[in-house]
């Protein structure tokens, strides 16, 4: 099983000059924790409601104005190779302490995949293996 056969294909994605709050008012109104960076089609970051709270904070707290994405932005970037197995993205994610990977085939984001997918991965090969009645 692949992390393709659980990802969501073409997820939002942000690009690095939006605002705080309009990055913040798009992972609220899709009611996702987070989304890709991507500027001219590369994925260069990725954004979490983390991200949000820590740039409130520090404009609050310095008296600044509220930056854009790119200014909190994680450039760490932990991405799945489309042919990646579900198992190997499960040692990724608890390797990574991350909710949510990009998946990248030829250098172009095509998904993402969170550990709800990875979860409902787990129950499917239970069922599918009698372990449990029905994913």
């Amino acid at each position: 099983m692949k992390v393709t056969d659980y990802m969501k294909w073409g997820p939002l994605t942000l690009d690095p000059g939006v605002t705080l709050f309009d990055a913040m008012g798009l992972l609220l109104e899709n009611r996702i924790s987070g989304a890709p960076v991507v500027e001219r089609g590369r994925l260069v970051g990725m954004f979490s409601e983390s991200d949000c709270l820590r740039g409130m904070l520090e404009a609050r707290y310095h008296g600044i104005d509220i930056g854009v994405v790119a200014d909190y932005m994680s450039r760490e970037l932990q991405v799945l190779p489309a042919q990646t197995t579900v198992l190997e993205a499960m040692e990724v994610f608890l390797r990574h302490h991350r909710r949510r990977l990009p998946v990248v085939e030829n250098g172009k984001l095509v998904g993402q995949i969170s550990r709800h997918d990875i979860l409902r991965a787990m129950m499917e090969m239970a069922a599918e293996n009698g372990i449990v009645s029905e994913a």
